[in-house]
């Protein structure tokens, strides 16, 4: 046996079993989805959601294994009403999916007759699914493009698969519909189970329904890059019950403020291989692994904390804590951070009110200036004369 070293480079860790070692070897990845990439949009900055999204890492379980579980999901019984309604929508073949996108936007074509397609999207595992949608896609396109604006030209994918590369990895995006029209457009559909009533539905859950229809839209974009007479309607579908029945009733949302937001921001991620490659080795987020460890291995990757990650991530509790214990301003609000500047620290912001800040800061002294405005204020109004 030769005594020389081996020659060549020494083997490197693929960014595919560098995530997996992060992940914990007996964990399986958790598919990014639509929701979670919204979320991921609206906080660019960061790069802790960035790296447990990119490597599938089941952010419910951690929480929990922290001691800070996140109270998210819905209940049983809106799951199991949810189910019911999108089967009543999509019953019959899709007719009246069909129908009421071609009365909200059908933009004068033909009605949607007995010869809609629904093609078979079933596939072994979601790379040949999101291969199976973007055939069904092309298909659907040509036969648009051969028979014009004819009756039966419609179809409708149920549940198909989009891809999306975020951050360097690829995501694996589910939506409940997507519409080809007989002139080649495709339009998004969103069955929600909340009412819209007298034809309005919550403004909050719309503009919700709306960051996740804008992924999806970005989604679809990216195969109709591949054919040229494809067009992605930026006007999704949002279907929901009537009133407080279980029947259907839809409105067009105008998603391009969502996806130009969305697009600009998932694009401002930073890369998942850089985040992992500034990791030390042997860091994992498995939830096995002891409380002490896991707050370690999370400690070790920046977050940018805020209010809103409440109600949009399962680790915004732990993140709190941490916030908190460490005085930052963050805790009060994305806005109230952007306006205090170098000023990083609640106890900063405090001591700059009461003059004892740095004197060159104009943050400081704005501080200090509305501090004594206040106190004024407060002395007049408590002034008998």
């Amino acid at each position: 046996m030769s005594s020389y070293p081996p020659s060549g480079p020494p083997p490197t860790t693929t960014l595919r079993q560098r995530l997996a070692d992060l992940r914990g070897p007996a964990v399986p990845p958790r598919p990014l989805d639509a929701r979670a990439l919204a979320a991921l949009a609206a906080n660019p900055g960061c790069g802790r959601r960035a790296l447990l999204d990119g490597a599938g890492v089941d952010k419910t379980a951690l929480a929990a294994a922290l001691g800070s579980p996140a109270p998210f999901g819905q209940s049983q019984f809106a799951i199991v009403r949810g189910n019911s309604f999108e089967a009543r929508v999509k019953g019959d073949g899709g007719a009246e999916l069909l129908r009421l996108v071609h009365e909200h936007l059908g933009a004068g074509a033909e009605p949607p007759g007995p010869g809609a397609r629904v093609p078979d999207l079933t596939a072994a595992g979601p790379e040949g699914r999101a291969a199976r949608t973007a055939l069904a896609l092309r298909e659907a396109t040509a036969a648009g493009d051969a028979s014009g604006a004819a009756a039966g030209a419609w179809t409708l994918l149920d549940h198909p698969m989009l891809a999306l590369e975020v951050a360097g990895s690829p995501a694996y995006l589910e939506p409940d519909a997507v519409v080809v029209h007989p002139d080649g457009r495709w339009t998004v559909v969103e069955i929600k189970s909340f009412p819209m009533i007298d034809g309005a539905a919550d403004a909050a859950k719309v503009g919700a329904a709306a960051r996740q229809a804008a992924v999806y839209v970005l989604a679809l974009e990216k195969t109709a890059e591949k054919l040229a007479s494809a067009v992605v309607g930026h006007t999704v579908l949002l279907v929901c019950p009537k009133d407080f029945s279980n029947l259907p009733a839809a409105a067009p949302v105008d998603i391009r403020r969502e996806r130009a937001v969305t697009r600009r921001q998932l694009e401002r991620l930073t890369r998942v291989e850089e985040l992992a490659a500034a990791l030390p080795e042997g860091l994992s987020f498995d939830p096995e692994r002891p409380a002490e460890e896991l707050t370690e291995a999370v400690a070790a990757v920046t977050a940018a904390y805020a209010p809103e990650c409440l109600a949009a991530c399962e680790l915004a509790f732990h993140c709190r804590e941490r916030a908190r214990a460490a005085d930052a301003v963050t805790t009060l609000g994305r806005s109230v951070r952007g306006e205090l500047g170098a000023l990083t620290t609640v106890e900063e912001a405090l001591a700059a009110a009461a003059g004892s800040g740095r004197p060159d800061d104009p943050t400081a002294a704005s501080l200090h200036h509305a501090a004594r405005l206040r106190a004024e204020a407060l002395e007049a109004a408590a002034c008998p004369c």
